[in-house]
Order: C-alpha cells, then sequence, then structure tokens
C-alpha cells in the first residue's frame, strides 16, 4: 500500500519541491499540504496518514507546541521532523516520541532523498540523531524552553510569548532565565548573537 503523506511547512516552495521528489523520484503521489499548526491538526483529524512531514517552524507557531498531541492522538504515525537547525538541539526532545526522523532542508539533495525514501519504506532512522553536542548549550534544552525560545529569537516580548503559549508571564519568565543561564548569555542581545554563532535560527 502507498503511503499517505502529509506535508506541513509554512513554504511553498519547500512543499512544492518536496512533492515533486515524491513524484518523480520516489513515485508517490498521495500527498497532501499544509502551511499551520491550526490546519495540521484538522487534517489529520480529515483523513488517516502514514507519513509526516513537519516543520519545526509553521505560520502561526513552533510544531513543537503540537507534537505532544499529535503523538498522543496518533501513535502508529511516521513523523520526520524538517528543520534548518542542527540535528542534535532536537535530539533529546524528538527521542521522546519514538523513532523520528530529522531532515536538515540544507542538506545535499541526494542526502535529502535518500532519507526520505528511508523514512517511507518505515525503516528506523539513522542514529545520529542522538549524538548530543555537550560543546553547544542549545542541545540540552528541554521541549518547553525550546518552545520559548522559538519566541524570544524572533523578537516576542514575555507577555506576547505567554499569550502565544496561553501561560503566565512568571513562567515565561522563569524559562528565560533558565535559558540564559544554559547559554551563559545575560540578555537577548547576547542570546542571539550565540543562536546565530551556532546556526540556531528560527525564521
Amino acid at each position: 500500500m502507498q503511503p499517505k503523506i502529509l506535508l506541513a511547512d509554512d513554504h511553498s516552495m519547500i512543499r512544492r519541491g518536496l512533492r515533486a521528489s515524491f513524484k518523480f523520484e520516489l513515485g508517490y503521489t498521495d500527498v497532501a499540504e499544509v502551511a499551520s499548526c491550526n490546519e495540521l491538526m484538522k487534517e489529520l483529524k480529515s483523513k488517516e496518514y502514514t507519513h509526516l512531514i513537519l516543520d519545526i517552524n509553521l505560520s502561526d507557531g513552533s510544531s513543537l507546541e503540537v507534537l505532544p498531541n499529535v503523538r498522543l492522538l496518533y501513535p502508529d504515525l511516521r513523523i520526520a521532523m524538517l528543520s534548518m537547525q542542527p540535528s542534535a538541539i532536537y535530539a533529546k526532545v524528538l527521542k521522546q516520541y519514538g523513532d523520528m526522523y530529522f531532515i536538515n532542508k540544507a542538506a545535499l539533495e541526494e542526502d535529502t532523498t535518500r532519507l526520505l525514501k528511508q523514512f517511507l519504506s518505515n525503516e528506523p532512522p539513522p542514529e545520529d540523531i542522538d549524538r548530543n553536542d555537550d560543546s553547544n548549550p542549545f542541545t540540552h534544552f528541554t521541549m518547553r524552553e525550546l518552545e520559548i525560545l522559538h519566541y524570544l529569537l524572533k523578537g516576542f516580548k514575555t507577555s506576547e510569548i505567554a499569550a502565544e503559549l496561553g501561560l503566565r508571564k512568571n513562567t515565561i519568565s522563569t524559562v528565560k532565565s533558565r535559558i540564559f543561564e544554559k547559554t551563559k548569555t545575560r540578555n537577548l542581545l547576547e542570546l542571539t548573537e550565540l543562536a546565530t554563532l551556532l546556526n540556531v535560527r528560527f525564521h
């Protein structure tokens, strides 16, 4: 049976490129697209999918916010995370959700095609996603810290992050303090500079 694939990415060119790879290089045609977390949850409810390719950043927020619900509601769904970030940053977080692939948008085309083929063939993911880089403080972040980091690096204020995540402002402030402590930075400027240096960017 051919996989039923759902692409969740806020960039139409990325979705178009992946669809072309599926059709012309891998022979898969049952593919749907969404651009936001809200659309993602609606589409998963409307149809039974076998494979989800999920960008970290969607048009209405970070997919890390909905990933726990996706895994809870659809335990048999195969998931591959798609991002420009180094895989080690998400290694600890993704490991909580079982065997998940990580596909870097900056990878060579042949490497991306190879990983997609393995993913859609239900092969186990490569083990290199589990290798944390101890010199990179972002690899030790929790899911919540990564969520809030996403908004901090996009310039959101504490009150705005609280509203987006449905949390209290003092909760956001506590997590921000933990982020500064883990990264040994004193303010948002230093945090942003460190993130840029280590290729951690949220678009």
